[in-house]
């Protein structure tokens, strides 16, 4: 039987982006699903223009996290088997989709649940240089989730993800927002999750990208990103042991 695939973008205001990158897209895969997170800029309109392309729409805009649960409920209620989620934004390159996806579907002895994207695992020509105060912050708390979860990941923020569909059932995201990541690294630990990372070329197209309000302030994001992640810990009952250069110091 055919493995069926999904790809998801979750989307909000990328009309200098969304037309190329569904162009592109559709080269490599057939079942493509845009999360509209109550864009206001003229993305929706360009979304028309694709005939047959799957759409879901936020009104108003609700958050990155919850776009990407609305692209995970769509995947379980429609039978997909595996779900693949990329950011529109430019970074991530459709061509790999195929690729990231088959290591799920072709994993059936040893199952893999997840295979996040990585852009620190290895080294592309061509690589562009991070902002240095979203280096830090992924790299601190890359290590808290190591630390705290046992893992032995490089990049806990790639949105650039392959996941068992079936798998996703067992989560409960509640996190609307950016630090969405954060629970589902979480939970997949406790889960047992399978996981593998993949490398995948580092594009910064738009670096003075705004996260919104008061996170686009470093410290106040990584205070943010360090408080769900504690939560969330101890909303699973499991233990913290987190150290005074945990994710708590000041990311300049």
């Amino acid at each position: 039987m055919e493995t069926r695939i999904l790809t998801a973008l979750p989307v909000y205001n990328e009309v200098s982006h969304v037309a190329g990158v569904l162009h592109e897209l559709r080269q490599h895969v057939d079942q493509i699903l845009v999360v509209d997170d109550g864009s206001n800029d003229g993305t929706s309109e360009i979304l028309k223009q694709f005939p047959g392309l799957r759409v879901q729409t936020h009104v108003p805009n609700l958050g990155y996290g919850a776009a990407l649960q609305t692209a995970f409920h769509f995947a379980l209620q429609h039978g997909f088997d595996v779900l693949v989620t990329m950011d529109c934004d430019g970074q991530h390159q459709p061509q790999y989709v195929r690729e990231i996806a088959h290591l799920i579907s072709a994993s059936a002895e040893s199952p893999i649940d997840m295979v996040s994207g990585s852009r620190y695992l290895q080294h592309f020509k061509g690589d562009s240089a991070p902002p240095e105060e979203r280096r830090q912050i992924n790299a601190r708390i890359t290590a808290c989730l190591n630390e705290q979860l046992g893992l032995s990941i490089t990049d806990a923020f790639c949105g650039f993800k392959a996941y068992r569909v079936s798998s996703l059932a067992n989560l409960d995201i509640t996190d609307n927002g950016y630090a969405m990541p954060l629970q589902l690294w979480v939970q997949a630990a406790d889960l047992g999750w399978n996981i593998r990372e993949f490398a995948v070329p580092r594009i910064y197209l738009d670096e003075a990208r705004s996260f919104g309000g008061s996170l686009d302030d470093a410290n106040v994001r990584l205070a943010h990103y360090r408080s769900v992640l504690n939560a969330e810990l101890e909303r699973r009952g499991m233990v913290q042991r987190f150290t005074s250069d945990c994710g708590a110091a000041s990311a300049r």
